[in-house]
């Protein structure tokens, strides 16, 4: 199986508009940063953690012709902007996706595309079809992949990471609780929120991540959720060995 990094950005992407610095105007690709997803892929099975806003675009680059399930981290927009975008997929295989949520985030995706599931007086045009399904602290299984969740707190939001075998991803947190940090040990491979250099009031900063990875000891560590404040050369100059920052495309095998 393998874990590719759709995106690595932060909710406005890299470049942000309207800024003319040193990573906004890089030309270097992996300053190149789409709003942060994750697509897992066997042989047989396809899933993709969170729909983000450039989730359109994510699926064409890379292919993704089918999908066996939709897992959502949490439900803010840059995680959910792209659900309308799972219409082509019902019309492709004529059945509904499967999409893996908290309470919480079902309910939010439900207001926000209200169209979907029946909510506000139809018009004829295609809604995304989706089967939602609720997320607990179980593991769950989708074709041959098996996800753990993983509690995460956003700030003061209840969010979800996910570890599939030897693999974790844990983007936009800033606190991980003790129960959850028992469900990391053994990481060959941690992808984990890693913002700025700077504290911010509900994302890692890379100082902060780095703490993180010291008292989970993964193998390898990648940084995701990245703002433009982060030059992707000038930060892999200063990083351990082990921790690298993630960029879009990385292919990570399972």
């Amino acid at each position: 199986m393998q874990a590719v990094v759709l995106g690595s950005g932060t909710s406005t992407g890299v470049p942000s508009v309207c800024c003319t610095c040193a990573t906004c105007t890089s030309t270097d690709p992996r300053d190149k940063r789409l709003r942060t997803s994750l697509l897992l892929r066997s042989d047989a099975t396809t899933v993709v953690i969170d729909t983000s806003s450039d989730f359109r675009q994510q699926m064409l680059s890379h292919a993704v012709h089918h999908i066996d399930g939709v897992v959502f981290t949490h439900h803010h927009f840059d995680h959910i902007g792209g659900f309308d975008d799972l219409r082509p997929y019902a019309f492709h295989t004529g059945n509904p996706v499967d999409v893996y949520g908290m309470p919480e985030t079902l309910n939010v995706i439900r207001s926000t595309y209200p169209y979907a599931f029946g909510l506000v007086k139809p018009t004829g045009a295609s809604v995304p079809q989706v089967a939602l399904h609720e997320l607990t602290n179980a593991s769950f299984t989708i074709g041959d992949i098996t996800l753990q969740p993983i509690p995460l707190l956003h700030g003061g939001m209840d969010v979800l990471g996910f570890r599939v075998a030897d693999v974790a991803y844990c983007t936009d947190t800033n606190a991980i609780p003790q129960a959850s940090r028992e469900l990391l040990r053994g990481l060959r491979v941690l992808i984990l929120d890693g913002l700025r250099w700077n504290e911010h009031p509900t994302h890692f900063s890379i100082p902060e991540a780095l703490a993180v990875v010291e008292d989970l000891n993964p193998d390898i560590t990648y940084l995701t959720h990245i703002s433009h404040n982060v030059l992707h050369r000038d930060a892999e100059s200063k990083l351990p060995p082990n921790v690298h920052l993630a960029f879009d495309g990385l292919v990570i095998e399972c």
